[in-house]
């Protein structure tokens, strides 16, 4: 079976959470506000194999694998802030390579990519017999980016493990969380970036701080007024906190 696709340059799908590697965080942080989004993939599940491969599984809880994904947190009701006013990109050049990977997912195993194709409600994706043929017997056609995704995504794995450690020692309830959300078919956990900063030691954190701390206030401020946002403006406003903290720092000699 043959499914065909094509963008329509609607701009539909360029809003809320976008899924990032971590080096488009780091090249990003002046651009997005982020978070570090925590799904749990349970054992016996289609994509259950290739999530212990792209993701971390908790020693004391084997039953489920955990992808940890660094994440442009946007509200799903506000547009990707590169989005132009003609629905184009505003940094097509150096946008994420999930932007260029869309609509296929690279935490899905490659037989199981169908359903991306089929556009949500209001998007105006082409899926007529005008657009060619993208996927193909469970196969995708065009891979280049697909596949580059992927191994992006496996090489930041043995980070994501130091960062996972870091929490279950320091946050321990992270693990009960997990484990209470791991039943659930859209549960999530979100984490902060300053958390993300402070594990991983390799990181210049004190320039990502600086970097991402105007954006969070920008947020802060474009969510302050909407009560359906509160959520996302308590996050922002505190994580705002921290960046400022991280930025100020100073690092013994």
């Amino acid at each position: 079976m043959e499914y065909r696709f094509s963008c329509t340059a609607c701009g539909k799908c360029c809003f809320g959470w976008l899924p990032l590697t971590v080096n488009e965080a780091i090249l990003h942080a002046g651009r997005f506000p982020l978070a570090l989004v925590w799904s749990t993939i349970p054992q016996g599940a289609k994509n259950f194999t290739l999530a212990t491969q792209l993701g971390i599984t908790p020693k004391s809880r084997k039953r489920f694998a955990v992808l940890i994904m660094p994440t442009a947190y946007i509200p799903p009701s506000l547009p990707c802030p590169e989005l132009t006013d003609e629905n184009l990109c505003g940094i097509h050049q150096t946008k994420p390579v999930r932007c260029k990977t869309m609509p296929f997912f690279p935490y899905r195993v490659e037989s199981d990519q169908a359903n991306m194709l089929k556009p949500r409600t209001g998007w105006l994706c082409d899926t007529s017999h005008a657009a060619p043929v993208v996927y193909q017997n469970k196969v995708i056609v065009e891979r280049g980016n697909f596949d580059l995704e992927r191994r992006e995504l496996r090489e930041q794995v043995a980070v994501m493990q130091q960062y996972a450690d870091y929490m279950f020692k320091y946050s321990p309830w992270i693990i009960d969380n997990l484990t209470a959300i791991s039943s659930k078919p859209d549960g999530n956990i979100v984490t902060s970036l300053s958390s993300f900063l402070t594990a991983i030691k390799h990181l210049d954190g004190t320039a990502m701080a600086a970097k991402q701390l105007p954006v969070l206030e920008k947020f802060a401020q474009m969510t302050a007024s909407n009560p359906a946002l509160a959520d996302y403006h308590r996050n922002y406003a505190g994580w705002a906190k921290e960046m400022s903290y991280l930025a100020n720092r100073v690092t013994p000699r």
